[in-house]
């Protein structure tokens, strides 16, 4: 394959994007941590990482379905009650923790 062709191909499937997704939304104004009628996933005992630097997570032990979600980031819009999801903001500190 020439380089033309290889770059021609690559431009192409760069263009298309997956379906289903969108630029995930800054984090919202209100609750940090989802209230206990809301909390599918578990992120409520998680509070404590609210404000601490994203590399926190590292060293946090979490069975089950995580996602992170930083500013700009395409999102899947499909709703899973027991995933974890790590909203950070720009400065890479955790913002906000909710399931789905």
């Amino acid at each position: 394959m020439t380089r033309a062709a290889a770059f021609t191909l690559l431009c192409l499937v760069a263009a298309c994007g997956p379906a289903g997704m969108t630029a995930a939304p800054p984090p919202p104004a209100g609750p940090a941590v989802p209230a206990a009628a809301d909390d599918t996933c578990g992120a409520a005992g998680r509070g404590a990482l609210i404000g601490r630097d994203v590399t926190a997570l590292e060293r946090v032990l979490i069975l089950g379905p995580v996602r992170l979600i930083r500013p700009g980031d395409a999102i899947t819009e499909d709703f899973r009650p027991a995933r974890i999801n790590f909203e950070i903001d720009g400065a890479e500190r955790i913002a906000r923790i909710r399931c789905g």
